[in-house]
């Protein structure tokens, strides 16, 4: 995909003619640039996660904390659920390894660093890629997991944001379908 991917969407878009094979061509862009961004912007949010809390772990001494970060890095691709499910799973390791004062100590560090990532690093990251509500995430969240489970819930939002963003190309480069511009200007 990566070396023939351009050739392999040249195909797909052989039936096109016209403005629908413009529209194809920018619906492709758009859906692979927005992709892109998120496992970009995911992995990269994910690394710092795991590095922060590793250092946390190794600090307080908790067994495990190579592993344990390596599923603090790769569980966050399950937005939202994915860093508590790896923050619990932490904890529990501290808990059962040492004592519930260093399990807290686990819980204060994991907070810690996903309150930083939320409130600076997510927001720049993903924010300009995804370009979508939280209550729109949750929704996808929800029904990608009631239709297909674990692998729902990691393909829920990277699909959301796709299909958002094919809308917001629909019309043209920055014209977004008709059924989805603004009814007044915005402010700005």
């Amino acid at each position: 995909f990566l070396k023939d991917g351009p050739q392999m969407w040249e195909f797909l878009l052989r039936p096109f003619r016209g403005g629908a094979y413009v529209r194809a061509q920018r619906i492709g862009d758009k859906t692979v640039g927005v992709l892109g961004s998120y496992v970009r912007g995911t992995a990269t949010v994910a690394a710092v996660d795991a590095i922060g809390i590793l250092i946390g772990l190794l600090i307080l001494q908790v067994p495990l904390a190579v592993p344990l970060a390596v599923l603090l890095f790769f569980l966050p691709f399950i937005t939202i659920l994915g860093g508590t499910i790896s923050g619990i799973l932490a904890a529990l390791v501290a808990l059962v390894a040492n004592d519930w004062i260093n399990a807290l100590a686990v819980v204060g560090v994991v907070v810690l660093v996903n309150q930083l990532e939320g409130n600076f690093l997510q927001p720049v990251l993903m924010g300009r890629s995804m370009k979508l509500h939280a209550f729109v995430i949750l929704v996808a969240l929800t029904v990608g997991t009631v239709l297909g489970g674990i692998v729902g819930a990691v393909l829920a939002v990277p699909i959301a944001a796709a299909a958002w963003g094919v809308i917001q190309v629909w019309d043209g480069p920055d014209l977004p379908a008709r059924w989805a511009r603004p009814k007044r200007p915005i402010d700005h």
